[in-house]
């Protein structure tokens, strides 16, 4: 029974962000055959900050009238909006509307705003409803997060996304009839990058995509009624007197209070001591818990939006082969990840701190690598492909593990205190976003080469 419930709380962390990470791999099919063309990453980026307005609603709600808002209808709806989103966009996506004498996919940036309010509202709202069942749960529910983008990844890489082959570029004119009269790529003889047709079209992709929203949904479905879970379940009035002295602690403040009469936790070591302040149970002091909150917003910067925008600059100068091999490695160090915290779930604040600097010294890498694109460090050699790829997966290890331990660290302090992890997760990918955006699409200040004529000194 219990292995029961860790599958399907598997399960239902799957379908946290697997519909936005979906879209993100099936860039390469869909680009081509719409008028935004490569501006639909920017346009994405912007609609994905726009439905933060979901987590902002939610936070709010818990923030002004806390114990009145239960997840449980909130998670309903949502995965029931991203499963008939997902399912209208295998039908939809390339349909387009005139709009002031241009022509633009309405249609598909429409639906892609509605899976970004499912996936981003799933932050404030999965995590909170995990405080129902066991803490060993939360690591799993995380496991199945990292897989969200795992398994898209893996069809992408199935469906042949991206795959480009070089060819003369007179042969494939002329075998395509378009080399005309002036034409002079013959005489340098220029290469011509070919990107392959795909093993199956992104209407089956994203079909796959409503399929895993359905799953999400029956695991959920069953987390709330399957008899077998219910044994595994909190009892409920223990999750609501948990709110109700979260409520009470909002309204009386723990320094007004006498020094001999503050409540006293117990420490890991098994001595009792005073509350170190308001937020939680009291055990982390206000530094300690403006430590974590900062870290969890600086992690969720780096991996959710600001390493991610540069990664086709960082990876692609060494091949096509290592920007696959970097996403997949990528993709798999996640839930890799989060089963070393299953079965290692170290909570020192100073390792925390320790893995954050390692991470961000790998993300250092990556970053440098993609402002030196398309000629960055040892391209042409293995070293340099091996190098890019171990930095990348290295990143996504180290800062996937201090998320799990920051959300394992949290889920003891509370309903509350997971409902602002989900919020301070969003605000980080919202601020490097933000700061990652005109850097990227409006300044240019990375350069991309071709993969086929790019020439770079040795």
């Amino acid at each position: 029974m219990t292995l029961l419930t860790h599958v399907l709380a598997c399960l239902f962390g799957m379908g946290s962000w697997v519909a936005i990470n979906g879209m993100w791999v099936e860039l390469p099919l869909i680009v081509p055959e719409i008028p935004e063309g490569w501006y639909l990453p920017s346009y994405l980026t912007v609609l994905i900050q726009m439905a933060n307005v979901g987590p902002l609603f939610v936070t709010l709600m818990h923030r002004f009238r806390p114990g009145k808002l239960d997840e449980r209808p909130v998670i309903y709806s949502i995965v029931g909006l991203g499963v008939v989103a997902t399912f209208l966009l295998a039908f939809f996506w390339k349909h387009t509307v005139s709009l002031a004498g241009a022509t633009h996919s309405v249609p598909l940036l429409v639906l892609c705003f509605l899976l970004s309010v499912v996936d981003c509202t799933s932050s404030v709202t999965f995590l909170p409803f995990m405080m129902r069942l066991g803490p060993q749960y939360l690591t799993t529910y995380f496991v199945g997060e990292g897989v969200s983008g795992l398994v898209p990844a893996i069809v992408a890489l199935v469906q042949g996304v991206g795959v480009v082959h070089c060819r003369n570029a007179t042969v494939a004119s002329l075998a395509n009839g378009t080399l005309g009269i002036n034409s002079t790529v013959g005489a340098s003889g220029e290469l011509q990058a070919q990107y392959q047709p795909a093993n199956f079209s992104a209407q089956v992709f994203f079909l796959f995509l409503s399929a895993m929203m359905v799953v999400c949904l029956a695991a959920f479905l069953l987390l709330n009624h399957h008899p077998a879970v219910a044994r595994e379940r909190k009892r409920e009035h223990y999750f609501n007197r948990g709110l109700a002295e979260e409520k009470s602690d909002q309204a009386l403040s723990l320094s007004h209070r006498p020094q001999e009469e503050k409540p006293m936790i117990s420490s890991p070591d098994g001595h009792r001591r005073a509350r170190q302040s308001s937020f939680g149970t009291g055990f982390y002091s206000g530094p300690e818990v403006t430590f974590i909150f900062v870290v969890l917003a600086w992690v969720n910067a780096l991996t959710n939006a600001v390493l991610p925008s540069v990664q086709s600059y960082s990876c692609l100068p060494y091949g096509n082969q290592a920007y696959h091999l970097a996403a997949t490695m990528a993709a798999v160090a996640n839930p890799v990840a989060c089963f070393i915290a299953m079965f290692l779930p170290l909570r020192s604040l100073v390792l925390i701190g320790l893995l954050t600097i390692v991470g961000t010294g790998f993300g250092t890498y990556i970053m440098a690598m993609a402002a030196l694109s398309p000629c960055p460090l040892l391209v042409h050699s293995v070293s340099g492909t091996a190098l890019i790829v171990i930095a990348w997966m290295l990143f996504v290890l180290t800062l996937s593990y201090v998320k799990v331990i920051i959300g394992v660290i949290l889920r003891d302090e509370g309903h509350s205190a997971l409902v602002w992890c989900g919020a301070v997760v969003q605000l980080g990918s919202m601020l490097g976003a933000l700061s990652m955006f005109p850097l990227v699409s409006v300044y240019g200040l990375f350069k991309s080469g071709d993969p086929c004529n790019t020439m770079c000194a040795k």
